[in-house]
């Protein structure tokens, strides 16, 4: 999802004092790496508190100034939300689906679409459309009508009916799981990858005698070691403000006997020094930008939740229990029988909510309305908390496949590959048989046409190495771990900067975007809700090449579990809007391939007539037409794509 308003706190510098004694608690890092993540509880002398923290160490330890730490997280929030649509706003419930001519938000003009073009229609064929995520809850009222179900299978007696090799799978599959239950957290690509190049390269230099194969892999090493240093920075500086934030928080509501204050609670607490009075302002700044405190601490909490899982889970090497809970032959990547039929799991919020927006109930009075309004939700479990394994995708592609599936949503993806080759079958596979795939770009404001985010249309081939011999990357300078002592103009522990870790950009060469790759293949970025110069949504990944359609994914309302309904960012919320409206299109003109559906959606977006902003991959300000981020140069539109669709014979 999105990058929240949290991420923006994160402080550009930190200053190391001395004279307090930390807790050393455990180190998180792979053996190349010379700095150690700690735990620690630092003594706060004027306010007579402990504060928890994560940072960065060294084996003589630095230590953290918390004064300084929270007041420059404040000033660093003064520059927020530059280019981004103000969450201070009160949308529609289905704004996605909204006409900017008739509605002002720019939808994607759906119920016009079935206002106009659809009330005397019938669909022709119930769409089967899989969501390839993290769960989905069946139960949900907005959902339990539209929820596939496999009617071969008898439900509980423990046998496979219809031999596809799953037992009891009702409403899908669960490739995370067995009957020892369900792998809810998992490791970054990189770190997985690092435990297997670590051993081989950690001693190694330039100067040490690599033959080819050998140098590819250095240098992949050499890069992930400074991603991963990269992710920890950022993890260790954003933990102890949302921390902070949260323990100011707790204290109020201790203060008014309430489990969750409020805002003005938060006015009328009496600070025990300028540090909590520093977090009150954070708060109320926050509160504004999200549009209000409950929507501001609730996004604390979930940013809280995530970093706690990207500390002790994510990018802990030492973290591996793939083999205990899904027990399967991981090296084995053929095997298919293995899972269990458990498709809500430990944390179903993300593919449920995905599930909304493609095909909530229309025909009831509760809740949202999904895109499509004759489709069934196919429920395919592959992605943890953490990046989702090559081995799984492949076997949900080809599940989806094998058991009906006319479109695949996939809102999932990472910056590294280990087992593309059999990910790149299943996707030949399922442009054989006729299934369109609908991906996400990604949420890092990546330019996609330079770096790399997996899974992709692109098939690993001849070709492909061909090129990549020719053009290879320059290696980012590796990461460089804060030195102790090492202050620079007293703001301490980031080394003064070094322009030798300046990279050239490369002129982009198109002529990779002609390698061989599948045809079935949809790549959406997300769009905001204000027809502006804003309406990139500041989070999307983009790519004039790479990126084919942006649709509404900033502030979407949908289904969540346990009946409920939330709002939500990210391409994850735009990639299934595209979903939606091609499993519609396809219930009215079944008879379309997934290549003809692939250019209907682009040939008829609404254009975006005017420029954009957006920073690039240098950090730089931009301001572009919209068909410089993406192939098709608008935003998806149902009515445009229906008309256009009835011209295909």
């Amino acid at each position: 999802m999105a990058q929240p308003f949290y991420q923006k706190l994160i402080p550009k510098k930190i200053v190391g004092t001395a004279g307090q004694t930390p807790d050393r608690w455990h180190s998180l890092s792979p053996p190349s790496l010379k700095w150690l993540v700690k735990k620690c509880k630092i003594f706060h002398p004027k306010g007579n508190k402990t504060v928890l923290l994560w940072e960065y160490v060294h084996d003589d330890m630095i230590y953290i100034n918390f004064r300084k730490l929270t007041f420059l997280a404040f000033l660093t929030c003064i520059n927020f939300a530059v280019f981004a649509q103000s969450k201070n706003v009160q949308l529609p419930v289905n704004w996605f689906n909204s006409d900017l001519v008739e509605n002002g938000y720019f939808g994607i003009s759906t119920e016009k679409a079935y206002r106009d073009l659809l009330r005397d229609k019938k669909p022709k064929q119930n769409i089967i459309v899989a969501v390839i995520d993290g769960g989905v809850d069946p139960n949900h009222p907005d959902l339990n009508s539209v929820i596939w179900t496999n009617k071969k299978e008898i439900p509980g007696n423990g046998i496979d009916d219809d031999g596809n090799g799953y037992i009891d799978d009702i409403h899908g599959w669960n490739f995370i799981g067995s009957k020892k239950g369900n792998l809810e957290f998992d490791n970054l690509e990189m770190v997985r990858l690092l435990r297997i190049y670590t051993p081989k390269y950690q001693s190694t230099t330039n100067m040490t005698p690599l033959d080819s194969a050998q140098k590819e892999e250095y240098r992949l090493y050499k890069k992930m070691v400074g991603d991963f240093g990269k992710k920890y920075e950022d993890a260790s500086k954003t933990f102890p403000i949302l921390m902070a934030i949260v323990k100011v928080v707790d204290s109020v509501g201790k203060v008014n006997k309430k489990q969750i204050p409020n805002l003005a609670d938060i006015d009328n607490y009496k600070a025990d020094d300028e540090d909590e009075e520093y977090i009150k302002t954070i708060i109320r700044r926050g509160s504004r930008e999200d549009g209000s405190f409950e929507k501001f601490y609730k996004n604390i909490r979930d940013g809280y939740k995530q970093y706690d899982a990207m500390l002790k889970y994510n990018l802990n090497p030492k973290y591996d229990m793939r083999a205990e809970l899904v027990g399967d032959d991981y090296s084995n990547s053929n095997q298919k029988n293995y899972g269990n039929n458990d498709v809500k799991g430990p944390d179903a919020f993300h593919g449920t909510h995905v599930s909304g927006i493609i095909g909530a109930d229309r025909t009831n009075t509760v809740g949202i309305m999904g895109v499509a309004n004759n489709v069934s939700i196919m429920a395919i479990r592959v992605v943890p908390t953490g990046d989702e394994r090559d081995k799984d995708v492949a076997n949900g592609i080809r599940y989806a496949v094998d058991n009906g599936a006319k479109v695949i949503n996939m809102s999932f993806g990472k910056g590294y590959k280990w087992d593309k080759k059999v990910v790149d079958e299943a996707v030949k596979y399922a442009e054989e048989k006729g299934v369109l795939l609908v991906h996400a770009a990604g949420n890092d404001n990546q330019n996609n046409d330079i770096d790399e985010n997996y899974p992709n249309k692109y098939f690993d081939s001849k070709e492909a190495d061909a090129y990549k011999a020719i053009h290879k990357k320059p290696v980012r300078a590796d990461f460089t771990p804060p030195k102790p002592n090492a202050q620079s103009n007293g703001m301490g522990m980031r080394p003064a900067f070094d322009r030798s870790s300046i990279v050239k950009p490369i002129p982009l060469d198109s002529a990779k975007f002609n390698l061989p790759h599948a045809s079935n293949w949809i790549e959406v970025g997300a769009s905001a809700y204000k027809d502006d110069d804003n309406l990139k949504a500041d989070f999307s990944n983009y790519g004039k090449y790479n990126v084919d359609v942006f649709a509404p994914g900033f502030l979407i309302n949908s289904t969540i579990p346990e009946g409920k309904y939330e709002e939500a960012d990210g391409t994850s919320m735009a990639s299934p809007v595209v979903s939606g409206l091609a499993a519609l299109i396809l219930s009215y003109y079944p008879q379309l391939t997934p290549a003809q559906i692939r250019e209907i959606i682009m040939k008829s977006v609404s254009k975006v007539i005017h420029k954009v902003k957006y920073k690039n991959e240098r950090g730089e300000n931009m301001r572009v037409s919209f068909s410089e981020i993406c192939v098709s140069g608008g935003i998806v539109n149902a009515y445009n794509a229906l008309k256009l669709a009835e011209s295909y014979k």
